[in-house]
């Protein structure tokens, strides 16, 4: 009988950690190390009207957008996000809270940290494979999210 596979150990490698509410319980939990991460934009429509006879157009902000998040990171054992991404594509609602913490240069002090709202998982890019290619494999993951806060010290 073989051993089970290691899970992820390589935090110290990586400037981003992802935390996502439910993956084991109801708290969060580190469930990776990033390499790199895009998609922390938001963007507000801009509703144009006027008033009476004004000669000038006004502008008010109107609804907000984020966009998805996307995570790299290198392949691992671990297959928390791909559970959560399965229940997606099984047609089960799965939306999750969660955070990411940005890491200084000594990978101990937090830069910054951005909790999202009402997560899951949009798309998932399997690491291409190649033998001749001596990099390492890179998974993506795209969260769609619904609320971007960033966390004030």
């Amino acid at each position: 009988e073989r051993s089970p596979m290691p899970t992820e150990e390589l935090f110290g490698n990586y400037h981003f950690l992802l935390e996502i509410a439910g993956i084991t319980g109801d708290t969060k939990t580190i469930i990776g190390g990033f390499k790199s991460m895009s998609g922390m934009d938001s963007e507000t429509e801009v509703i144009e009207f006027k008033q009476g006879n004004d000669r000038v157009v006004r502008k008010k902000p109107g609804r907000t957008t984020y966009a998805n998040i996307t995570l790299e990171r290198g392949f691992t054992a671990t297959d928390d996000l791909w559970k959560w991404r399965k229940n997606i594509e099984d047609g089960i609602i799965d939306r999750r809270s969660g955070t990411i913490t940005m890491l200084d240069q000594d990978l101990e002090t937090i830069v910054a940290q951005y909790n999202f709202y009402e997560g899951w998982p949009a798309k998932w890019y399997v690491p291409e494979l190649d033998s001749d290619q001596s990099g390492m494999a890179i998974e993506k993951i795209e969260i769609a999210v619904e609320k971007v806060e960033r966390v004030m010290k």
